[in-house]
């Protein structure tokens, strides 16, 4: 059996601290412009579909910023649910509430205040009542044991220190058989050490 990859050495409270500032500026300022691509440009140049995006409020769009695009990995049926994992201003948790019908579910997970309650508003906006968004983290998800039948998560693994533990989260909620589709960062080399304890290099 292979062995766990290392925790990195990084203040996990200050890691999220310095997260949750940087995504909060995202939510409230998406115009001021990042050292990372965001909003509708980003949501085309990672293959969103048109008829996707226009089912989501702009206010959502505009404070995108994933690094992937899970939609791209599988179909979401209609009345399935779904959990999604760092659902920042909402946009993917609404594109899976508009593929399941009201007759889905979609619970979206988000440490960052500023970001729940944009995407609060959003969902309210597009009348989806069946999309709710919940304060946690990737690795202690307010989900029940095996509830969904799919687990999305777009540019948020990356930012967890302890990522078997998100993964083990993941699984947890997935009833059997269920699947994840996850679009985030893949790197040819290992990250050094001392870069792993650089907490500005996770921002970016």
């Amino acid at each position: 059996m292979s062995q766990a990859p290392p925790i990195p050495d990084v203040d996990v409270e200050t890691l999220r601290c310095e997260i949750r500032n940087e995504y909060a500026e995202v939510a409230d300022n998406p115009g001021r412009g990042f050292h990372f691509h965001t909003g509708r440009p980003l949501a085309k140049m990672l293959g969103y579909r048109e008829e996707l995006l226009d089912a989501v409020p702009e206010s959502a769009i505009e404070s995108f910023a994933g690094t992937g695009n899970p939609f791209s990995l599988g179909e979401i049926e209609r009345g399935a649910r779904v959990v999604d994992v760092g659902s920042g201003a909402g946009i993917d948790s609404l594109i899976a509430g508009h593929l399941t019908g009201s007759e889905g579910q979609v619970i979206g997970v988000d440490m960052t205040p500023e970001m729940l309650e944009k995407a609060a508003a959003a969902a309210k906006a597009a009348g989806m009542t069946h999309v709710e968004f919940r304060e946690g983290y990737a690795e202690a998800l307010s989900v029940p044991d095996g509830w969904a039948d799919v687990v999305i998560s777009n540019g948020v693994v990356n930012l967890c220190p302890d990522k078997l533990m998100a993964f083990g989260e993941m699984f947890r909620v997935l009833k059997p058989g269920g699947r994840i589709q996850i679009g985030d960062i893949l790197v040819q080399k290992a990250v050094p050490d001392d870069a792993k304890r650089d907490i500005d290099l996770w921002k970016g």
